[in-house]
């Protein structure tokens, strides 16, 4: 089955897009790759929707504008397949499934035995119609009502992609978008995860904040700046870090506020500091040390990040192109590996990934 799977980030920076030839189990091609920017119109319309979505009580009916950014991202990821498409000189008869994340805007974890809640917004069907090519989507709420965290959901395909490369266990892999979350595979079918911490988040909102740009580029803010240890130690002092895996974050989980009396650059690298040690942590409450750990997503990309990681991990650290891996496509193609398994009925969340009580399908299947 060749799946073309859709990534859009918490950054609100571009869809991804990656072509997997798959069952769902073993991955037989990696097609090509890509990314298309988000329109500014897009990323406003998500950006309101996010904030209506902080603010939306449980229980209320949901906030009107979801409708509008759902169908606004179904029309972006068309028009970036469609330019995609083209490039690759693959037609959309070519594609027999998509696999679409949907923009999320909302993410609560379980908490004191009240299920949680996650949004993730795209018109599935507008698309599936618009495309002539059924859409797998909705991964997440499946997992979130039998009482699981809704993620992270790649560590499947982190463990696909690790066999299909040749790799050996023990291994971790660490995916740094808005927020950071790590995959450990002990060996066999054995996988555990779970979100360590912010990953670039909170650098991307402090950044905004202060109209410094979108994101602190290449770590040049952090890399001039200085850690606040003290900061650092009021973050981390966050419940979240002795809370027992499986656990999950949303990117606004975290206040800015103790970082508003710090310059720009020190801000930037006391949060530098603050995700590594989010993920040094991680490692310490799991209690494994694997022969390496391969860093994947945007994050990777930030050279003072790379840094702090190889700073306060007794591993190697790698980026995933040592391995020959797409870093800036790995979620792109694990939303395309999930839609096959989604098709195929396989499950995609596990007890020791999401918390779920027993390994268990997700995503819903619409068709034009």
């Amino acid at each position: 089955m060749r799946v073309l799977g859709f990534m859009t980030g918490t950054s609100l920076d571009a869809v991804d897009m990656a072509v997997l030839e798959t069952d769902g189990q073993a991955i037989s091609a990696f097609g090509p790759a890509g990314e298309r920017k988000l329109t500014d119109a897009t990323r406003e319309v998500m950006l309101e929707a996010t904030k209506q979505a902080l603010a939306w009580p449980r229980g209320a009916p949901e906030p009107a504008i979801f409708a509008k950014a759902a169908r606004a991202g179904a029309e972006e990821h068309f028009a970036a397949a469609e330019e995609f498409l083209a490039a690759n000189d693959l037609k959309w008869a070519d594609i027999d499934l998509l696999g679409v994340h949907g923009q999320t805007v909302l993410h609560e974890r379980p908490k004191d035995g009240r299920v949680g809640r996650t949004v993730q917004l795209g018109d599935a069907a507008w698309l599936a119609k618009a495309t002539g090519v059924p859409v797998a989507h909705d991964f997440r709420t499946a997992d979130v009502a039998a009482g699981g965290e809704g993620a992270p959901l790649a560590p499947i395909y982190h463990l696909a992609r690790a066999v299909a490369s040749g790799l050996k266990a023990p291994l971790a892999v660490l995916n740094i978008g808005g927020v950071a979350n790590v995959t450990f595979w002990s060996g066999g079918e054995a996988i555990a995860a779970f979100d360590t911490g912010p990953g670039n988040g909170m650098i991307d909102l402090m950044v905004q904040a202060r109209g410094a740009g979108r994101f602190d580029d290449k770590g040049r803010y952090a890399s001039v700046g200085r850690v606040n240890e003290g900061v650092l130690a009021g973050l981390l002092g966050h419940p979240y870090f002795s809370a027992s895996p499986p656990k999950s974050l949303d990117r606004f989980d975290f206040s800015l506020e103790p970082l508003a009396p710090l310059e720009l650059e020190d801000a930037a690298a006391t949060l530098v500091a603050f995700m590594a040690e989010g993920v040094r942590l991680g490692f310490e409450m799991m209690g494994q040390s694997p022969t390496e750990l391969i860093v994947t997503g945007g994050g990777r990309h930030n050279p003072e990040i790379m840094k702090a990681l190889a700073a306060r991990l007794p591993m190697p650290v790698k980026t995933a192109e040592d391995h020959g891996w797409r870093g800036d496509s790995i979620e792109a193609e694990a939303f395309a590996y999930l839609a096959a398994r989604t098709a195929a009925g396989l499950p995609i969340s596990f007890p020791k990934t999401t918390g779920v009580p027993q390994p268990m399908t997700g995503g819903r299947i619409v068709r034009p």
